[in-house]
């Protein structure tokens, strides 16, 4: 029934160029298949344009129908599943991580599907009939926000050295502190390979990795073995990267909930900080001082692999001109150092390439992914894991509860209980895991904390079980005994678990 139902809409909308649809009473409404769904009201505004696909709230509507398992009121859920408060998503399929959150109003549902067709579109080569889509590179990573964040989730290292990297990407620098505090970019390949150029550019160059295995034993005697990873450069274009190039291979992370931790008060992560390890627990969690683009001002640091990016509108179009080089009103230089004379004298799409309205369309769509609800919650094993998480101290970084301000971008985000499992601070993480790459205030040593929520879906949603900043670690339990630096002593109980007990952890892992 409800893919007829699709398929009308379809019908409506793809055969009737200028079509629009009435008020409240809307052909949308009156199919509703499901009493109390966050549905689209299509109303004049939302007309179809040839070659442009469907309207956005049908668009919106389709996904919903073809995705929605069906709902279970929030005030079914017990607290501790709610990772999002009020805002939690309810969908545990492959669309998990894609879900708006739950409180959305009309509007700004309309704006979500405005913003993900925008994410999932394929962007094309200067000139263009398309000039709303125009513009790529001249050299980048991708083609579109998905291809990186595939579902809106987390990205993996190529499987093999013949394939290329489809959700990672290698930053660059070289020693020294650069304007406003940030990393100096590498001379001639500035601060990203690029690995793919558009005719008549030359990729900057290309990345293989291969892997030693480290092997190492439980308290038990059960044998594990980790894979370190050495990176090879290749096939660059420009010529050596020189001695003293500094890279780091970051993955994609998965991009739900991101509009929750921004809307967390600044003064509740400082409070966290301990830098000089005060109370002497061998934890000593510090914010990353960066410069905000946005307000042109230093302020505390909370995206991004090193919590080197401070707000959303900067994180959106830092990618954009990064991953794709799309420039904005942000970010209006092409991504073209002058060493590279094809990448400087390319055609551009217009400047900016992606105007105000869209790159506010994409800050919305990244603000507003819900994360989903946990699952198991209250099974007798995840219970035990989750106290064993905290025993372990776990939870001294990975902070299962924050609260967002009521002052927010959205009043939606504000005011909620959120269970993220971070406490967005840069902490050591020991040589093991070291990029040796400083970012503002964080050593080369250091990594921010990754929220843990939407954790146990991501094999479902993308397809492995690659985590870590560059997806060294082959599940969860080897990605706990990669932790070295202020997290070691946690490591280490780990490690003298019995087996049932380490089971029993990854059980509450896999339900968060």
């Amino acid at each position: 029934m409800l893919r007829c139902l699709s398929f009308c809409l379809l019908l409506v909308a793809g055969f009737a160029p200028g079509l629009s649809f009435g008020d409240d009473t809307s052909y949308a409404m009156k199919t509703r298949p499901f009493p109390g769904v966050p549905l689209v009201v299509i109303g004049p505004e939302d007309r179809y344009i040839p070659g442009k696909g469907l309207p956005y709230a049908v668009d919106y509507n389709l996904w919903v129908w073809e995705n929605l398992e069906f709902p279970v009121s929030l005030d079914t859920y017990t607290p501790a599943a709610l990772s999002g408060g009020d805002t939690t998503g309810y969908i545990k399929n492959r669309e998990a991580f894609s879900t708006p959150l739950s409180n959305l109003n009309t509007k700004r549902l309309r704006a979500f599907a405005f913003g993900r067709r925008l994410f999932r579109s394929n962007w094309l080569i200067a000139p263009a009939s398309s000039k709303g889509l125009d513009g790529l590179g001249p050299t980048f990573n991708r083609v579109s926000c998905s291809g990186c964040h595939l579902k809106d989730g987390r990205g993996r290292p190529p499987k093999s050295l013949d394939e290329p990297m489809k959700s990672m990407l290698v930053r660059l620098s070289i020693p020294g502190v650069g304007v406003n505090g940030g990393p100096i970019p590498h001379p001639i390949y500035g601060l990203q390979l690029q690995d793919k150029g558009i005719p008549g550019v030359p990729p900057e160059g290309r990345v293989t990795i291969r892997y030693r295995e480290l092997e190492g034993a439980f308290a038990d005697g059960e044998i594990y073995s980790l894979r370190a990873p050495l990176y090879e450069f290749s096939e660059l274009n420009h010529g050596p990267l020189g001695d003293n190039s500094i890279y780091s291979p970051r993955v994609a992370p998965a991009i739900c909930g991101l509009g929750l931790l921004e809307a967390v008060e600044a003064i509740v992560i400082e409070a966290l900080a301990d830098p000089n390890d005060s109370d002497g627990d061998g934890i000593s969690g510090k914010i990353n001082r960066v410069w905000n683009d946005v307000t042109e001002e230093q302020e505390l640091g909370r995206f991004g692999w090193k919590a080197n990016v401070a707000s959303l509108h900067q994180q959106v179009a830092g990618a954009a001109v990064g991953d794709l080089g799309i420039t904005t009103s942000l970010f209006p230089n092409q991504n073209c150092p002058p060493a590279q004379t094809e990448c400087v004298s390319a055609p551009n799409g217009g400047m900016p390439e992606l105007d105000d309205q869209q790159l506010e369309k994409l800050v919305l769509y990244a603000r507003t992914l819900a994360v989903p609800a946990r699952r198991n919650v209250e099974e007798p094993t995840v219970l035990r894991g989750e106290t064993l998480f905290t025993d372990a101290g776990c939870a001294s970084c990975h902070t299962p509860n924050l609260t967002t301000g009521t002052a927010t971008a959205l009043p939606e985000l504000a005011d909620q209980s959120i269970h993220p499992y971070t406490d967005l601070l840069l902490h050591d993480m020991g040589e093991g895991l070291a990029d040796g790459r400083p970012d503002f205030e964080a050593s080369g040593q250091e990594w921010r904390t990754p929220p843990l929520w939407g954790i146990g879906l991501v094999q479902r949603v993308n397809m492995h079980r690659f985590f870590l900043h560059d997806g060294r670690a082959r599940g969860l339990m080897e990605a706990i005994l990669w932790h070295g630096g202020e997290s070691r002593i946690a490591r280490d109980s780990v490690i003298a678990m019995p087996i049932a007990d380490r089971d029993a952890l990854i059980a509450f892992l896999r339900s968060l």
